[in-house]
């Protein structure tokens, strides 16, 4: 089992023996970036799954341009591009269903 700092790392496989794999894993020594060849067992690696969300951005790139193309309607210039996460809409507390409660600090005691 890999060292607890491993743990979630994306690396490459550059060796694959019998019963592990050799990865290559970026590890910050200080203030630079070290590559680190580790073995691991094979149960212990999985594939990154961010190839995958990219191969799913790029088809539903490709639909949005072949829409547009047909309908004859230009895309926005930012139409294709990821958006940022947008804030939680805001909501009101109801001070009648919670009612009003004075937080104070307990009084000290010494303990001699």
């Amino acid at each position: 089992m890999p060292h607890k700092f491993y743990h979630g790392k994306t690396g490459r496989v550059y060796n694959v023996s019998p019963n592990a794999v050799g990865v290559v894993v970026n590890k910050r020594v200080g203030g630079r970036f070290e590559a680190k060849h580790i073995q691991v067992r094979v149960e212990h690696v999985s594939h990154s799954k961010c190839r995958q969300d990219f191969l799913k951005r790029v088809k539903e790139n490709d639909r949005k341009r072949k829409e547009a193309k047909q309908s004859g309607v230009p895309l926005a210039k930012d139409a294709l591009k990821r958006l940022p996460k947008a804030p939680k809409k805001g909501s009101l507390v109801s001070r009648k269903k919670v009612g009003l409660i004075t937080l104070s600090p307990l009084p000290h005691e010494d303990n001699f």
